[in-house]
């Protein structure tokens, strides 16, 4: 009884935390902080053979993201409780935030020269 204890709490542990991160498009390359855009969860019957559906997650436009499937303790006792019968996964879709405006660089970094530019309409 002592070893099933130990088995069953061992993978509990280890199968609570699956992670599978898939980068779409240039995410990875912009260097930019990201932030979670969307979240969703994906049900599944017998074990995940079944879809319940199919969970619509909304993704940028630009269509770089990372798009981040996760079983995590909540979607492990799911599992468990039911048997295996109906698991859920959770599903994050990432996506970077748009680059601040930088200013322009002068030519030669050694002159004091400054640049002004005037955008009024005043005529």
């Amino acid at each position: 009884m002592k070893k099933f204890l130990i088995l069953g709490t061992a993978l509990l542990i280890l199968n609570a935390c699956r992670t599978t991160k898939t980068d779409v498009g240039q995410f990875r390359e912009t260097p930019t902080e990201d932030y979670v855009y969307a979240k969703g969860k994906q049900v599944w019957l017998f074990w995940g053979l079944l879809p319940v559906g199919r969970t619509k997650v909304n993704t940028p436009s630009s269509g770089n993201c990372q798009v981040v499937t996760r079983t995590n303790l909540a979607d492990f006792l799911i599992s468990g409780i039911t048997a295996g019968i109906v698991t859920t996964e959770t599903i994050k879709i990432k996506a970077k935030r748009e680059n601040a405006p930088q200013q322009a660089q002068p030519q030669n970094a050694g002159n004091t020269t400054i640049e002004i530019h005037n955008h009024s309409n005043n005529q």
